[in-house]
């Protein structure tokens, strides 16, 4: 949690975060994917001051496992002096203890982000699915929390001016708008009408170019003129693909060009011949790409 120091910003993660939504897809499948086309509700998390700290807290906590779909979970919620945001052991179930900074005694209308990315870890562990290292499993929990429809509240927890900060997640904001950039391209949904933040608008906003590049890269055929022109020179000599694209060319048994590409919704490579104007199917998440390769 950074708190009144700075804010990393940028895309650092992006690898990583691209992995992580690949895993999820591999993991759940598309049909399960698509259970979570809605998200957390505001209405759902809302946390007045004049709400009693504990039940408040149980009542935020119910709402997102319940959005998790873990119903035999229960989250006990308590509070004390720590360095994190928040934590929780990760035991066999079904209850789990949840400790959450004591900042939130006063910062209350956060409290539903803290816990929705530790719910995510609790829905993690019983998928049974982590990245090798802590850092990398923290970045896995934060996409999946964003990805699934609860990660708007971290990025809307973001907020910094010219005297404080606050964020909370191990992602940028820019990396939390990407990735909630990717879900609103995928079920058609406009999550910066929740914000209160006019920092986590603004990292939407960039996230969301970001994530619209990945739809405009060769051979995809919304590709712009110059990636269409470097993507003909590097065809045509059969080159190697520059530092910068994401394309690479093989040949197949027979001789043949084929080019592989990352599928821009969930990140698996996809291999095509290399033949002009061919529609691809993603065999992971089954979205179906127009190519000119």
């Amino acid at each position: 949690m950074a708190n009144g120091g700075p804010v990393e910003h940028g895309y650092p993660h992006l690898e990583t975060v691209r992995a992580a939504v690949t895993a999820l897809y591999q993991r759940l499948s598309r049909d399960t994917i698509e259970t979570f086309s809605g998200s957390v509700a505001p209405a759902d998390v809302a946390f007045c001051d004049t709400d009693d700290l504990h039940l408040g807290a149980q009542r935020v906590a119910r709402e997102i496992v319940r959005h998790f779909r873990l119903p035999d979970a229960r989250l006990i919620v308590g509070f004390r002096e720590m360095t994190h945001a928040a934590n929780v052991e990760l035991a066999a179930g079904p209850e789990y203890f949840v400790e959450l900074n004591d900042r939130f005694r006063t910062h209350r209308r956060d409290i539903g982000a803290a816990l929705a990315h530790e719910v995510a870890h609790v829905y993690l562990h019983r998928l049974d699915l982590s990245f090798p290292t802590t850092a990398e499993n923290e970045i896995l929990t934060d996409t999946a929390t964003t990805y699934l429809g609860a990660g708007w509240l971290l990025l809307d927890a973001y907020r910094e001016d010219g005297v404080s900060s606050q964020k909370l997640g191990y992602l940028t904001p820019e990396e939390f708008g990407y990735v909630l950039a990717k879900r609103a391209l995928l079920f058609g949904e406009d999550p910066s009408v929740w914000f209160t933040s006019p920092q986590a608008y603004t990292a939407y906003a960039k996230g969301m170019g970001r994530a619209r590049r990945d739809g405009q890269q060769p051979p995809l055929t919304g590709a712009g003129w110059a990636g269409r022109r470097r993507y003909a020179h590097d065809r045509r000599h059969a080159a190697p693909a520059p530092p910068s694209a994401a394309y690479s060319f093989t040949p197949d048994r027979g001789g043949r060009l084929r080019v592989s590409f990352p599928c821009p919704t969930c990140h698996q490579r996809i291999r095509v011949p290399v033949q002009g104007r061919v529609r691809a199917r993603c065999g992971l998440c089954r979205t179906v790409l127009e190519c000119d390769t």
